[in-house]
């Protein structure tokens, strides 16, 4: 009797263990991304938004300290790694770490990183010459107010989303980035970034670095509009695009 309570109980264990494994093996598109997410929220503020600010560890392209079996990298998430900075998950779900790990398994198989290659001091001087970046964009003191600062791009975008918005600024627009059009009752048109906006009122930074404050009531139109910003991919050779990646990933504030 007791070996046979016994046999049962290794059976399912073992059926436990393998379909940990199985979920590992064939994570889908879903569980990936939402790996990503968990990720940004989670991990990125430690270990960066490309898992590469903690020496001899690149979690955005699978590189560890070692050799790393699915199930120990899910054992180091949920408990945490003791007498280090790294701190257990006990919020995380068994299904939202094995998509945690699926999506970093996945970073290691995708196209090589965005900037590699690319030096960020030669992007410093695009930036600031050819790209013309400075006439929307401030990093520090220097530039227009007009587009989103990026004196800490480095540690709010991955690499990769980066490069993507050099080349297609319009694929994704953060919601506090966008452009809006408003006609005022006296029929002036404003122009500007968004900042904030509710039920009644529109703050924005119009394009002579004003900051403006409408009660939406008092508005004859309200719309947003498309970026203004213009896609540098024939601008700027993939050399270049890599060098200006590489300095803006380098941007952690001060």
């Amino acid at each position: 009797m007791q070996r046979h309570v016994t046999a049962i109980v290794f059976c399912a264990l073992a059926s436990f263990a393998g379909a940990r494994a199985a979920s590992a093996q064939h994570a889908t598109a879903y569980d990936v991304e939402d790996g990503a997410r968990t990720f940004a929220s989670t991990c990125a503020a430690c270990h960066g938004p490309d898992g590469n600010l903690i020496p001899g560890i690149d979690l955005g392209h699978g590189q560890f300290r070692r050799a790393l079996t699915d199930r120990e990298l899910e054992n180091i998430i949920e408990n945490g790694i003791p007498s280090t900075a790294m701190p257990a998950s006990p919020l995380l779900g068994e299904e939202q770490v094995q998509r945690l790990v699926a999506y970093l398994r996945s970073n290691a198989v995708q196209k090589p990183p965005a900037g590699k290659g690319g030096d960020p001091a030669r992007g410093k001087a695009l930036f600031e010459g050819k790209g013309e970046c400075t006439d929307c964009h401030r990093i520090g003191t220097l530039g227009s107010r007009t587009g989103p600062d990026l004196t800490r791009i480095g540690l709010q975008r991955r690499a990769l989303e980066i490069e993507q918005s050099l080349l297609d600024p319009k694929a994704e627009i953060q919601p506090n980035n966008r452009l809006v059009r408003l006609v005022t009752a006296d029929g002036k048109e404003v122009k500007g970034r968004l900042l904030n906006h509710d039920t009644y009122t529109i703050q924005l930074i119009d394009w002579d670095e004003h900051l403006r404050s409408f009660n939406k009531a008092d508005l004859r139109e309200f719309r947003f509009e498309d970026t203004p910003m213009p896609s540098l991919k024939k601008k700027l050779s993939s050399q270049q695009i890599a060098d200006l990646v590489a300095y803006l990933s380098s941007l952690r504030g001060p």
